[in-house]
């Protein structure tokens, strides 16, 4: 399987189930008359970002990862405080960019090396990158944020995180 497979339509896909965790939770509060803008404050531990910064976070490891994979260059968002229309549109900023990256630039990588800058000079191969760093760290700042929506109520279950998924009927 290309890394393009593994990557790049699974990031879109979470990101667009992110989109919707976000819209889901904002009505909820609303509904239940709190501000939603609260919820972005929220924060699983002292040391670990909140809401806001998990769902930055979810998209840059999306961009950069794929960025990184393709030698191609990742658009640009500033950090820092943001309202949900602006998440939405970073969302939507980093899904499109991903439709962008073309899969013919991952042939061939798998074994190549790169040292990503946190690596310190350190070498890893594109595709150790890709299994043991790129997508774990994209899955837990998805993860976070669905458990921030979670525990402040909002009424998401399972099939919000999973999402779609593509349906067949049976081959006799």
């Amino acid at each position: 399987m290309s890394l393009y497979d593994e990557t790049v339509p699974h990031f879109s896909q979470m990101l667009s189930n992110i989109d919707g965790w976000l819209t889901a939770a904002a009505s909820h509060a609303a509904e239940q008359g709190t501000d939603p803008a609260l919820l972005l404050t929220l924060q699983l531990a002292p040391d670990q970002f909140n809401l806001t910064r998990q769902v930055q976070s979810a998209c840059d490891a999306a961009k950069l990862a794929c960025a990184r994979l393709s030698g191609s260059q990742a658009p640009v968002h500033p950090d820092g405080p943001a309202t949900f229309a602006e998440l939405a549109q970073r969302i939507a900023d980093v899904r499109a960019f991903l439709d962008s990256v073309d899969r013919a630039a991952f042939d061939g990588v798998d074994d190549r090396k790169m040292t990503p800058p946190f690596l310190h000079g350190m070498a890893v191969s594109y595709r150790n990158y890709a299994r043991q760093f790129a997508v774990p760290n994209f899955y837990f700042h998805a993860c976070m944020v669905y458990a921030l929506l979670r525990q402040s109520g909002s009424p998401l279950g399972k099939r919000a995180y999973i999402g779609h998924m593509t349906l067949e009927k049976p081959t006799s």
